[in-house]
């Protein structure tokens, strides 16, 4: 690795863990927000592209119970039902300051590189959160797209809740580069 890009990436890593943590306290503190939605649906969607192969950027990210791995947020996850690569898995997965979710793989297709997950319970400011993460092929490696559609809670600006969403996405799949090799 050349200094200019390690020095770029150093900088990009501390952001990054600066990032999360301030995220991991948005989702505990976003727990106090009262539990209806609103009549609007939101989309958030993030895309990295890696000098890897498909099959080995799917092969990193592909289990449900081991974002942990490839996630900078995450501390760990127990799969509570199912083998986290069939539908109707049920995982939690526990942010590193202890934030909890509960969600449940709704689609998984190894063939087309795609998996769909939903949330049942998080301290998030979200709700009907469903998201979609895709491996595609790419010039020169590999396209990974993570989106969503939810409503955000009463008490919650729309923007807010797209900001932390879509800054949860750009940690992992920023942090995806320097795991996937």
């Amino acid at each position: 690795m050349h200094l200019e890009h390690s020095t770029h990436f150093a900088r990009r890593t501390s952001f990054g863990q600066r990032l999360v943590g301030h995220l991991a306290l948005g989702l505990l503190a976003a727990g106090t927000v009262t539990a209806s939605a609103a009549e609007k649906t939101v989309t958030v969607r993030e895309t990295v592209q890696l000098s890897a192969p498909p099959s080995r950027t799917w092969d990193t990210i592909k289990d449900f119970a081991t974002w942990q791995l490839w996630h900078p947020a995450f501390a760990g996850t127990e799969v509570v039902k199912g083998d986290g690569h069939s539908k109707g898995a049920v995982r939690v997965l526990s942010t590193k300051d202890g934030g909890r979710f509960t969600e449940e793989l709704v689609a998984f297709d190894a063939a087309s590189r795609s998996f769909k997950y939903r949330i049942i319970e998080s301290p998030a400011p979200v709700i009907g959160y469903v998201s979609t993460i895709e491996v595609k092929p790419a010039a020169g490696g590999s396209s990974v797209v993570w989106s969503s559609t939810f409503q955000v809670k009463d008490g919650t600006p729309e923007a807010d809740a797209k900001k932390l969403i879509s800054g949860v996405y750009r940690a992992g799949l920023d942090n995806l580069a320097s795991v996937v090799r």
